[in-house]
């Protein structure tokens, strides 16, 4: 059999510091070994400061379009700007902008790279590069996204499309709701996706496997296990979210709030170690440096 390599990404490190305390910890204790850190959110000097003492964790850019602050002044990027000086609030408003043409991709490059290189100031290399919301699906967005990769060296760009056919998990009726409506949406995107496919290649960039969008805010033990036993031959990512709920978090636009803890459990579980080491999965990151643990203990 190939080999099947599987980086497991954290998104949102930087967003408050109870999330950074899951990421962390999943790192130390479970099979994470990726995280894509924000540029400029309440917590983003706390990684950035114990990123430094985490060598083994691969740390891409989770860069912000929609719900956040901008890096550069928000007069300097005027078309990305709600009413309050702050990005719009999710990815709808935003895409529907970008079709009307009411955004400036100029002022996109122009805060991208902004994004990065204050990544890039703290003395972090960037892995690879993602987005909040998946805002940079959008083919234009990407494209500017994937020559930014190109531009800087960073090796991996996402492509948010979960290939095959999506199979619901076994969770509750709202949760179950929720995943139709992200497995739907995943279908929808297959043409951008495609496109975008094109794009990294053009550029020499890797766009992995891509896994657990469907399963945002509801993964669960079996759905976890399902994927991992799934993972393809190559390179495969699988996007989860890990964290603790803390006051900043349950102040903030995010439907992912327990769910946080249920994943940081998940990736803890001896069980979830277990699977891995008999399906015989290389746990990567995004540079494909194997991640060497120091510890294994259980968080519950």
């Amino acid at each position: 059999m190939a080999p099947r390599h599987l980086v497991v990404n954290a998104d949102d490190l930087g967003l408050t510091a109870g999330v950074n305390d899951g990421i962390f910890d999943a790192h130390d204790a479970g099979i994470l070994t990726s995280a894509s850190l924000i540029a400029n959110a309440p917590a983003t000097a706390d990684a950035i400061r114990r990123v430094r003492t985490h060598p083994s964790l691969g740390i891409g850019v989770h860069l912000m379009l929609v719900d956040g602050t901008p890096v550069l002044p928000p007069g300097d990027v005027p078309t990305l700007i709600a009413d309050d000086e702050r990005f719009r609030p999710s990815w709808k408003p935003f895409i529907a902008a970008c079709l009307e043409r009411r955004v400036s991709l100029v002022e996109v490059e122009r805060e991208l790279t902004a994004q990065i290189e204050r990544v890039r100031r703290a003395g972090i290399e960037p892995t690879h590069l993602d987005s909040h919301k998946h805002v940079h699906a959008y083919p234009p967005v990407f494209a500017i996204v994937a020559r930014l990769a190109a531009r800087f060296g960073i090796p991996v760009v996402r492509i948010p499309y979960e290939g095959g056919v999506g199979r619901v998990g076994q969770v509750g009726p709202a949760g179950r709701a929720g995943q139709v409506g992200q497995v739907l949406l995943n279908w929808a995107m297959w043409p951008w996706a495609r496109r975008n496919y094109r794009t990294a290649a053009s550029l020499g960039l890797r766009a992995p496997n891509f896994v657990g969008r469907m399963h945002t805010g509801v993964i669960d033990r079996s759905a976890l296990h399902a994927m991992l036993r799934g993972t393809a031959e190559g390179v495969t990512e699988l996007m989860v979210h890990p964290g603790y709920v803390d006051e900043s978090l349950m102040r903030m636009n995010t439907r992912l709030l327990e769910s946080r803890e249920r994943e940081l459990a998940l990736l803890c579980s001896m069980e979830t170690r277990a699977v891995v080491a008999v399906e015989r999965i290389d746990l990567v990151r995004h540079d494909l440096n194997h991640v060497v643990k120091r510890k294994v203990r259980h968080v519950s």
